[in-house]
């Protein structure tokens, strides 16, 4: 680690400590000051619980700002080796406060069996001690990158290795100012020959090999030279986000996930879509029922269309409900017209201006008012609101390795590629659009994908 790294990291415990002081004891003159920091108006009233200055400042501040910095160092706020965000850093100094906030109502009613001094004292002490630890921690971190523009305290970086440096990995190398990146080796004795003249505070090895001499003699030389060692794992280098490091008792192991949508995510997606399915289908129930009547009056029974889909883990199939916009007699129909196929860059089966569509039908299609009864299968638990579309076993044996990726997650009403163009992408381009869904899925792009729905199925772009 090097030096200014570790100063720095340090110099945050002082620096949290005086900015929580210089919160209190400013929230303390207000208050005294009867300053409510409401422009021309006053509201408040002489404390008559407001303890002295030197009983607040030596029986409150000092104690409870030392709690403060316990609270904040528990939640890793002064790692030396901070890898946080300058957001994610402010987002844990905001829990901070209200954890310590939590701890000083608890104490004081559960323990003293009294209210805290002034309520509007700790409001203000809430916005001030957030405020200052934010500007004492941006202006550390201004003064930290003015060191490594200047070449003080970055770390140097060399990849080795027969199999060239992956390419996310080498933009980070390249673009974060916390690294110098020196380039790519061959190997150990270009390693040594770089040595003799640049100080290497670490090596990447692009190609590891736990049985081979050349990934154990570059170890040994790591370690005996005071060199940091890593290794990039070259069948993941491609997806980093969704590799987790864990330990199967002692040993360490790298953990390739899928999708990041695991866990309690899972839980809270299922959740979300039993209450947001159940309100729509309340709340449509009007319009389910005047588009039942559509189908039975323009084209008989049955009302719905039935289709079997592959469902998530691609090991079941799913019965996927919609009001039917074809003739009874479709799926028959479907072998005459392959050669009319607008898709002939994947599985998928797609026609423009197809004849088996009736006229009612083809409103259905418009508006994608065909596909809200599977809202009965969201609340089911066969689909979700957002996930990939499904699609026929049929067309899905025809799937690349990669494609069937795309089974990670429940298929959805809706998803990444229905929101970027629909019938207007290419298979490929609708593939690689859920796939990107599956591997960057968070609670915000799904809102997002909703949102987008409605401006999406409004404008009818890629409707067919």
């Amino acid at each position: 680690m090097k030096k200014s790294e570790a100063m720095f990291g340090l110099a945050r415990i002082p620096s949290d400590f005086l900015a929580v002081c210089a919160a209190l004891l400013l929230a303390y003159r207000l208050r005294e000051a009867n300053i409510d920091l409401i422009p021309f108006r006053q509201f408040l009233e002489p404390s008559r619980t407001l303890p002295t200055l030197e009983y607040f400042v030596s029986s409150f501040v000092l104690p409870w700002t030392i709690l403060f910095v316990l609270i904040a160092a528990a939640l890793g706020l002064y790692a030396l080796r901070s890898t946080m965000s300058a957001w994610a850093e402010l987002g844990r100094v905001v829990i901070a406060t209200f954890l310590w906030v939590a701890v000083v109502n608890a104490w004081f009613f559960l323990v003293l069996h009294q209210l805290f001094f002034s309520r509007i004292l700790l409001f203000h002490a809430i916005a001030f001690v957030i405020l200052f630890s934010a500007i004492v921690r941006a202006s550390l971190i201004v003064l930290q990158r003015s060191f490594l523009r200047s070449g003080i305290g970055r770390i140097l970086v060399v990849s080795l290795g027969a199999q060239p440096i992956a390419a996310a990995a080498k933009a980070i190398l390249t673009g974060d100012i916390h690294y110098h990146y020196l380039g790519h080796l061959a190997d150990c004795e270009a390693l040594k020959r770089v040595m003799r003249t640049q100080v290497i505070d670490l090596v990447l090895q692009t190609d590891p090999d736990p049985t081979a001499t050349e990934t154990t003699g570059l170890i040994d030389f790591c370690r005996s030279h005071h060199v940091g060692y890593a290794f990039l794992p070259p069948v993941l280098a491609d997806v980093p986000h969704q590799l987790q490091v864990e330990r199967l008792g002692e040993v360490p192991l790298v953990r390739f996930q899928p999708t990041p949508l695991d866990g309690w995510g899972r839980v809270g997606k299922r959740l979300f879509d039993i209450l947001a399915g159940t309100i729509l289908l309340i709340t449509l129930s009007p319009i389910l029922l005047i588009l039942a009547l559509g189908v039975l009056v323009t084209s008989g029974w049955p009302i719905l269309y039935i289709s079997t889909r592959v469902g998530d883990q691609g090991r079941r199939m799913i019965s996927t409900l919609k009001f039917r916009t074809m003739v009874r007699n479709a799926d028959a129909l479907k072998s005459q017209l392959l050669a009319q196929n607008n898709r002939s860059d994947g599985p998928l089966f797609k026609m423009k201006d197809d004849p088996r569509v009736t006229r009612f039908g083809k409103f259905l299609r418009r508006w994608t008012l065909d596909e809200l009864p599977q809202l009965f299968n969201v609340v089911w638990g066969s689909m979700s609101l957002v996930g990939p579309r499904p699609h026929l076993p049929i067309e899905v044996q025809k799937y690349s390795m990669e494609q069937r990726r795309v089974f990670a997650v429940k298929p959805g009403m809706t998803g990444f590629a229905q929101v970027s163009g629909r019938s207007d992408l290419s298979f490929d381009e609708e593939a690689h659009l859920d796939l990107r869904y599956i591997e960057e899925w968070s609670v915000l792009l799904d809102l997002w994908i909703l949102w987008r729905t409605i401006f999406t199925v409004l404008s009818g772009k890629g409707a067919d």
